[in-house]
């Protein structure tokens, strides 16, 4: 989906306003404004339900448990991973789960054998991520990501405050180390992934995700590929508009 030049233009100039407000503020300060203040409009908060993801959701479940977390169903997780997102949102007392997922209709033209992960990975990544997210979020004027700057090289010079397709996509926790992220947990005794326990450190789709010593290595081991979801184009391409970006 395309936006037009002055809905585009409209969506930077706001994430470059948000991104003054939000200067020096810290993640509860945040999510206070965007979940109780609707400084950005309509909230709702997009969860991979991984390795890290029980801080984020636990910082919003305190501010209002009724906020919409979208959980985006590959059709390829983990057993655990669904088994997780019960006990998780139980846990939290988050009330409001939304499952989006790539239609069976639309994998059997796409994706027929259940294999792209093999052959083009990007190409699945935007059949079974990137369609069926963009028609839950367009539902929604900002989404809350748990994305932090140590996590990839691509993500290290993000804005707290990003547009992406006809959203604006807020990420409080951008400045988190891992050992802060760890410890929070770890003070908030948050329930942790059982997959965890098994030495995976960042956790996705079955297929694509393996244990391992590095933080996120064990994503799409022995390929380049860094990025998945929202960000992949249907050319196979890694997209995001920054709110300073001119074209």
């Amino acid at each position: 989906m395309t936006l037009g030049t002055n809905k585009t233009q409209e969506l930077r100039r706001k994430a470059a306003k948000l991104n003054e407000q939000f200067a020096g503020l810290n993640a509860r300060q945040i999510l206070s404004r965007v979940i109780n203040g609707g400084v950005a409009g309509r909230a709702a908060v997009l969860s991979s339900f991984g390795a890290e993801a029980a801080v984020l959701l636990k910082l919003v479940a305190e501010k209002n448990p009724a906020t919409p977390v979208v959980f985006l169903d590959t059709r390829k997780h983990f057993p655990e991973t669904l088994a997780y997102v019960e006990n998780l949102t139980d846990a939290l007392g988050l009330t409001t789960l939304v499952r989006a997922r790539p239609s069976y209709g639309q994998l059997a033209v796409s994706d027929p054998d259940g294999n792209r992960h093999a052959t083009a990975p990007d190409r699945c990544c935007y059949a079974r991520k990137t369609l069926p997210m963009i028609s839950t979020l367009r539902n929604f004027d900002c989404v809350l990501t748990g994305r932090k700057r140590h996590q990839t090289d691509d993500r290290a010079q993000m804005d707290v405050v990003e547009v992406q397709e006809s959203w604006l996509s807020i990420n409080p926790l951008a400045d988190w180390s891992l050992d802060e992220v760890r410890a929070y947990a770890r003070e908030m005794a948050l329930p942790a992934h059982p997959l965890v326990a098994q030495g995976f450190q960042s956790i996705g789709c079955q297929p694509c995700t393996q244990p391992s010593e590095d933080y996120r290595a064990g994503r799409w081991a022995g390929s380049d590929k860094t990025e998945c979801g929202i960000h992949i184009t249907e050319d196979g391409k890694v997209r995001r508009i920054g709110a300073n970006t001119n074209g």
